[in-house]
């Protein structure tokens, strides 16, 4: 038996922040990227909750990547103030970092259990709905992902005034992880007719208004669509998961700081190819992997669909090897990371596809990876 819930209550649209000022509680704490204060936008959120009569702290300790130490932290800015209401702004770091500061602070004191509202400032990672959240260990090169049913916000408020001033650089990344979100979770082993529905429009939005989005932060229109389409393919990888190309880019990311949507992009047309079984080479077959069907009609939605599988698979790879070129992502990794050498880049590969095997999320890859077939994803990507 499968089942599928939403367990956060999503607000969005325009003026979507004034529901900080319906809350009734009477005191917050506010966790954000520096950023978020340093640019004056914390006052988006602080005036409504003045107007609201509620008291907040901040705690602004928050870095790419979270590492364990900093949610440590958190935890202990929780258990002195002991917030009736935790608000998370930022981007994924931000409530990646509240998420597991919230599942710490409760196994501290299992009667505290705040009220959760995720407010993101970028159009990517979804977590705002998800039972997910990745913290680092710099020290061994590691991310851990956390999957949780208490990590789900209570609440999630989707407002576009956030993210327009989001430079091209980061919507182009984000962006395309929002497709990559959506793409994993359509094939995914767990893949169930709502995710799916989900993923479906996700793709079909972000297919729209992606590079309208990069290319002017003033259009509104298209910011407000990129900022549903993250939180539907959060809604959609919640309930099927992810696969492969996330637990390779984690890897990218813990060993080389390449930004989590930047890695994902680079990966997603070699994990297609990879998962499909079609390459430049391949010739019609009779029978395809059933993750084949599910491309193609992404592809289809996308409007590349082509003559036939083969020919279809190859248009969809080369749409987004086009939409990466069209935003600036580099192609490569040796592009991503200019002072890196190749020799250091292959000593780290068979450590990369061994926490890549171990990564919850390639687990419902459609096709089961061995460790020599990563490590040769991991060259081409070189």
């Amino acid at each position: 038996m499968k089942n599928f819930h939403i367990n956060t209550e999503i607000f969005f649209g325009e003026n979507a922040l004034d529901r900080l000022s319906a809350l009734h509680y009477d005191k917050a704490l506010i966790i954000s990227d520096p950023f978020v204060v340093s640019s004056g936008m914390i006052t988006l959120l602080t005036t409504r909750l003045d107007r609201a009569g509620i008291r907040y702290d901040l705690f602004t300790d928050v870095v790419p990547d979270p590492p364990v130490e900093k949610v440590v932290a958190g935890v202990a800015a929780v258990i002195k103030a002991k917030p009736a209401c935790l608000i998370a702004v930022g981007g994924g770091s931000a409530i990646d970092t509240a998420k597991a500061v919230k599942k710490f602070a409760k196994q501290l004191d299992e009667s505290y259990n705040p009220h959760f509202i995720a407010i993101p400032t970028t159009s990517g990672t979804g977590t705002e709905v998800t039972r997910f959240a990745v913290i680092s260990n710099p020290a061994e090169e590691r991310k851990y992902p956390l999957v949780d049913e208490e990590l789900l916000p209570d609440e999630a408020i989707l407002d576009e005034v956030l993210v327009k001033s989001v430079p091209p650089s980061v919507t182009a990344d984000t962006g395309m992880d929002v497709m990559t979100h959506a793409i994993e979770a359509y094939v995914s082993t767990e893949n169930n007719e709502f995710s799916g529905a989900l993923a479906e429009k996700a793709v079909e939005i972000t297919g729209q208004f992606l590079i309208r989005s990069y290319s002017s932060c003033d259009d509104t229109h298209a910011r407000r669509k990129m900022h549903i389409a993250s939180c539907l393919a959060g809604l959609a990888f919640n309930s099927a998961s992810l696969g492969l190309n996330h637990g390779m880019a984690h890897q990218l990311g813990a060993h080389f700081h390449i930004p989590h949507g930047r890695a994902n992009a680079i990966l997603l047309p070699y994990i297609i190819e990879f998962n499909s079984g079609i390459t430049l080479i391949n010739r019609s077959q009779r029978e395809y992997p059933s993750c084949v069907r599910k491309y193609c009609n992404l592809a289809r939605i996308l409007g590349v669909s082509n003559m036939n599988e083969v020919t279809t698979i190859r248009a969809l790879i080369s749409y987004l090897h086009f939409l990466n070129a069209e935003m600036g992502i580099p192609s490569k990794v040796s592009d991503a990371c200019p002072k890196l050498t190749e020799t250091e880049y292959l000593a780290a590969l068979s450590a990369m596809a061994d926490a890549a095997l171990a990564d919850g999320c390639t687990s419902t890859n459609p096709r089961t990876p061995t460790k020599d077939e990563v490590i040769e994803i991991y060259k081409k990507i070189w």
